[in-house]
């Protein structure tokens, strides 16, 4: 785990663009599978997060159709609500920063670490923006 000092930046900045963080499995059990649209952030403390990632979330929910709902979950922080979230994001292995979005419960469009690596924020916004026009 990482310091919680260090982190609460970067918890911030998605909690200021309307995401509601999941700490536990409970939490993400009783919201990601739920009705509508659910867009997941695993937040994450490299650069590509802050660079990338959080810039384009942030972005891409300001920007056109919005999901039901946003919500986060902290790579090396609460273990076992990461765990969880990833566990319904299979079968796309582990990474992070990460995103995804479901809808009704199902995983319908999935960004790993490595499309987020080396591409602009904007690029991956419009990714996203395209997901959301289509399923939200």
């Amino acid at each position: 785990m990482y310091p919680e000092y260090l982190v609460a930046p970067m918890r911030q900045e998605l909690v200021d663009a309307g995401f509601q963080e999941l700490k536990t499995a409970d939490e993400v059990n009783a919201v990601i599978p739920s009705e509508g649209t659910v867009f997941v952030v695993v937040n994450s403390v490299c650069g590509c997060a802050a660079a990338n990632a959080r810039p384009a979330a942030k972005f891409a929910v300001q920007n056109g159709k919005k999901p039901t709902k946003l919500v986060t979950v902290f790579a090396g922080m609460e273990k076992e609500a990461v765990d969880q979230a990833r566990s319904l994001m299979l079968p796309f292995p582990p990474s992070s920063p990460s995103m995804a979005l479901f809808k009704d419960g199902k995983l319908v469009h999935m960004i790993e670490r490595h499309m987020i690596e080396g591409r602009p924020a904007q690029m991956i916004a419009d990714n996203l923006i395209a997901a959301f026009d289509e399923y939200c």
